[in-house]
């Protein structure tokens, strides 16, 4: 068990539906590790049975070394925890609200407190039923992070958010990523991009890939060949070559496991040594389509 988040074999079956499948994760300590996944591959469920809040079917999990399901307040003390769909006390004003909360928490820090109010422009005196939504996120997410938190678990919070706001929440977090690891689940993958470590891929309950953000990107390719005729497709394709497609002398995959020494050698072995091969890097998102269109493909 070596991680700040550790989960083997986690499964999680609501009636006949299998939201998690034998799910194993480690998030390093320190790591900014982003879970990502479509809808229904079981984020949220993970997060929820890390953070206690749910009960797996079978399996074990871990947070900050402790069996989830035995966290005790102490526990939570060491957790800052957001979630898109969580509960506020709408009838308490900001700064009473953090107020409220301080005497729960032994480390925490009014300067930070404070800095967070400023820096997040939260107004003192409105309440928070009368804040917007992401007024709202920046008010969860400072009150998170004024203990100064060893892991901070965010459930979409960047969900339905303007860019604006969710660059002042990124940057807030950024801040105190420094002495926290953070765990994260969203759709927002061009933001995720922009700041995360670590990268798992969520499909149908299980962690179809994890690893280190470069090394990810540094492994995917968008490869157009052409060729002088009408290609004629390699029998079988390679099963790392995603998203297959022929049209003319034209073909077109996603290579998921491109390495620049030997991918061409083998395009050309496959197609020919007079074809042209077009090479072209994926975002994240690019990526998380890619895996998800195959998955698709696969299950037909």
């Amino acid at each position: 068990m070596n991680g700040t988040v550790y989960a083997s074999s986690l499964t999680k079956r609501f009636g006949r539906t299998q939201a998690l499948d034998g799910l194993d994760l480690t998030v390093p300590e320190g790591s900014v590790y982003a879970l990502v996944g479509p809808n229904g591959a079981g984020k949220t469920t993970t997060i929820k049975i890390l953070m206690n809040l749910l009960r797996a079917t079978s399996g074990d999990a871990s947070v900050l070394g402790r069996d989830s399901r035995a966290l005790e307040p102490a526990d939570y003390a060491r957790i800052g925890y957001v979630s898109e769909n969580q509960a506020l006390p709408l009838w308490m004003p900001v700064g009473y609200f953090m107020e409220y909360l301080r005497p729960f928490y032994s480390t925490w820090d009014r300067a930070l407190a404070d800095r967070l109010l400023r820096q997040l422009e939260l107004p003192l005196d409105r309440k928070l039923r009368h804040l917007s939504r992401g007024m709202r996120m920046k008010a969860a997410l400072a009150a998170s992070l004024a203990y100064h938190p060893r892991l901070i678990v965010l459930d979409e919070p960047f969900s339905g958010l303007d860019a604006l706001v969710r660059d002042e929440l990124i940057e807030s977090l950024l801040d105190a990523a420094a002495e926290s690891t953070v765990f994260i689940s969203s759709h927002d993958l061009a933001e995720i991009e922009s700041f995360c470590s670590h990268v798992g891929f969520l499909h149908r309950g299980r962690l179809q890939s994890s690893e280190e953000l470069p090394a990810l990107t540094a492994r995917f390719r968008e490869i157009e060949v052409t060729c002088p005729a009408t290609v004629a497709p390699p029998e079988p394709w390679p099963e790392h070559w995603l998203n297959r497609a022929c049209s003319g002398p034209v073909a077109r995959f996603t290579d998921s496991h491109f390495d620049a020494a030997t991918s061409p050698r083998r395009i050309h072995a496959l197609f020919g040594q007079d074809c042209r091969i077009d090479v072209k890097p994926l975002s994240l998102r690019a990526i998380f389509v890619a895996l998800t269109k195959s998955n698709r493909e696969a299950a037909l």
